[in-house]
């Protein structure tokens, strides 16, 4: 009898039912090659959930999320919904939907891939062999720490970190990195903040328990310079919610384009799979947006928290052929592009390859 797994989908808005759309196309295929099936149900969240409910995140979605064997999920938000109140913004329903799924640990790894080599900015002696791991704290830090306000004179923001908040994600990131080169950088400002010294302090307690592990320490303008300079110093990264936001961000151009990077946000009761770029108001409906960080997503999705190892590789063997023939969507547009393709050609062109 083969597996059903049942999986909640969030479109959102801007490029997300685009981008959605074509990783459930992979998934159509690579499930029924590999013998089992996938229940799909979508749930709303975002400026497309203020619009149907008033509401960026309705209960609905939550409970629908929390009884899925897991979620894919595109991207929220757009301009059209900026001059709302902040607690009826996407963004806050995102933070909230987070807060309420218990995902404080976000994977986003940054890998280059061969045959986009020449899609960076930077020299290809720089960047070949990158293989990154970047391990964001998701649900602390600035973005959810209280009291926050602003009255049109003065406005602020709290960074709060609980000891037990920085043990648990410092202990994925030594976890993960057991599995790789045992190499932890942690990323923080100790020299001006005192949430930043906690961290530090705690980082240093715990890597006590992984002598295998080694730990080293970087400040968050230098992590972002050396991201340039010279990636490959790298393997896990771990840092904070702001400070994660940001670098992985960086990390994403330096393989060559925001559009590639997936993530997967876990905790103890679901996880969320999604790439880490946003919504993209501006090229949505356009047929340009690359999907790859989502389908990537969807093969992580596999991975982790369906333990489906062999369709996971066959769509990440079918992304890197696709590339290898010379395939690129706009952002990846370069002197070596032999097709350039829509978002929707893309999705057809890996899907085919996994057919194959």
């Amino acid at each position: 009898m083969s597996k059903n797994y049942k999986i909640s989908i969030i479109k959102g808005d801007g490029i997300g039912p685009e981008i959605i759309d074509e990783a459930i196309k992979v998934l159509d295929i690579v499930s029924y090659n590999c013998g089992f099936t996938l229940e799909y149900k979508e749930y709303l969240m975002g400026g497309i959930a203020i619009d149907v409910t008033g509401k960026p995140l309705p209960q609905e979605t939550i409970d629908g999320v929390l009884n899925s064997d897991a979620c894919l999920f595109g991207a929220i938000g757009g301009a059209k919904w900026d001059s709302l109140p902040r607690e009826l913004r996407p963004e806050t329903g995102l933070l909230n939907f987070r807060e309420a799924m218990g995902v404080y640990a976000n994977l986003r790894p940054a890998v280059i891939y061969d045959e986009l080599i020449n899609a960076s900015t930077l020299k290809a002696e720089i960047i070949e062999g990158v293989n990154i791991m970047v391990v964001r704290e998701l649900i602390g830090g600035i973005y959810f720490g209280k009291p926050r306000a602003n009255d049109g004179q003065k406005a602020y923001n709290t960074m709060i970190y609980t000891k037990d908040e920085i043990i648990r994600i410092g202990k994925k990131a030594f976890e993960i990195a057991m599995s790789r080169d045992k190499r932890v950088c942690s990323v923080d400002k100790a020299n001006v903040l005192e949430v930043s010294q906690l961290w530090r302090d705690t980082m240093i307690e715990l890597s006590a328990s992984y002598p295998e592990v080694e730990l080293t320490h970087m400040y968050v303008d230098n992590a972002t310079m050396q991201l340039v300079r010279n990636p490959k110093q790298f393997d896990v990264i771990v840092t904070g919610n702001i400070f994660g936001d940001i670098l992985s961000d960086t990390a994403s151009m330096v393989v060559g384009s925001i559009g590639l990077l997936p993530s997967a946000s876990t905790g103890d009761k679901t996880a969320i799979y999604e790439p880490i770029h946003g919504s993209a108001p501006d090229i949505a409906g356009l047929g340009i947006a690359n999907p790859i960080a989502t389908i990537q997503s969807a093969a992580m999705m596999l991975r982790y928290s369906l333990g489906e190892t062999q369709a996971a590789d066959i769509i990440e063997k079918a992304i890197k052929q696709a590339l290898k023939k010379g395939y690129r969507t706009e952002d990846l547009a370069s002197f070596d592009t032999k097709h350039l393709v829509s978002t929707s050609e893309m999705g057809n062109i890996i899907a085919d390859f996994i057919d194959k």
